[in-house]
């Protein structure tokens, strides 16, 4: 097979060893092209939702076929996310042409370019909000997994797919906007009234 020659490949909240996870087409792509670096830009594999019990054979394929890549000489930067933060004490490490980092800073087109998860900005995976965000892990996975049997019935009565976790994810993170926004108009306004310094 003919791969095309790519300079860069950045791919990110692979998920692997989740029921989301969609490790086929990742594969099919993985196999069609030969970048010079490859930038695994966190959460490839999911390790708040990791379960011996389920870990399908195209996740492993996912993960052979990028350690091909990196045996024939790509350079490959893995930045820790949220979901595999268990790699974090490790960054720094380096391997042959494998890097695992926290962030990175390549030159691209003569413009430095700062990668990193994005994770540090994100308040629902700190404090009280990252236990409940592990326990919506859980329930996302599920949720997947009722989504297909849904919509496996919905393509076999020629009906349209839908998305029920897309759905609740966007309810969610309104629902985490609202009550941030609602913090910070709450701080303004006590700061506005003298009743905190």
């Amino acid at each position: 097979m003919l791969k095309r020659e790519i300079e860069l490949i950045v791919l990110s909240d692979i998920h692997l060893g989740t029921y989301g996870c969609q490790a086929d087409q990742l594969l099919s792509y993985l196999k069609s092209v030969e970048p010079k670096s490859l930038v695994l830009n966190g959460d490839i594999i999911d390790i708040w939702n990791f379960s011996k019990s389920y870990f399908p054979k195209s996740h492993m394929q996912v993960l052979r076929q990028i350690l091909k890549m990196i045996e024939k000489g790509t350079t490959t930067y893995y930045i820790t996310g949220n979901h595999d933060e268990a790699l974090r004490k490790y960054s720094g490490l380096k391997i042959g042409h494998l890097r695992l980092e926290d962030k990175i800073i390549l030159d691209l087109d003569g413009q430095k370019t700062w990668i990193f998860h994005g994770d540090i900005f994100d308040s629902t995976t700190k404090g009280w909000a990252k236990i409940l965000a592990k326990l919506g892990g859980k329930g996302y996975d599920i949720l997947i997994w009722i989504n297909r049997l849904i919509n496996d019935v919905l393509t076999y009565f020629g009906k349209d797919k839908i998305s029920l976790s897309k759905k609740v994810k966007n309810s969610v993170k309104k629902a985490v906007k609202w009550v941030s926004n609602f913090e910070s108009i709450a701080a303004e306004l006590a700061i506005d009234q003298n009743l905190i310094q």
